[in-house]
């Protein structure tokens, strides 16, 4: 149910600005749409997990205002990273 070490080493490397970064919304929306990609895979065994349905919801809104964030902040970094994750189609 949880992105593995693997996963979240991959996307990091993947997504990091510098050696450190951790903390830029390019990083936590790719961490977020991992997240929340590997629940939707999780609700078509356990539709009615409603524990978890209420984790995915609260991971969608806090993606969406990462988004938004880096929408108003720098646009080209927000239209790269939508393209980056396949978010919109």
């Amino acid at each position: 149910m949880a992105v593995t070490k693997e996963k979240t080493a991959e996307i990091l490397k993947k997504f990091k600005k510098s050696e450190l970064d951790t903390g830029s919304p390019e990083v936590q929306v790719a961490l977020i749409t991992a997240r929340i990609n590997d629940l939707t895979t999780h609700f078509a065994n356990h539709k009615k997990d409603n524990h978890s349905r209420h984790g995915l919801i609260k991971g969608v809104n806090r993606r969406r205002k990462l988004l938004d964030y880096l929408k108003s902040k720098d646009l080209k970094r927000y239209e790269a990273l939508i393209a980056a994750l396949d978010i919109r189609k």
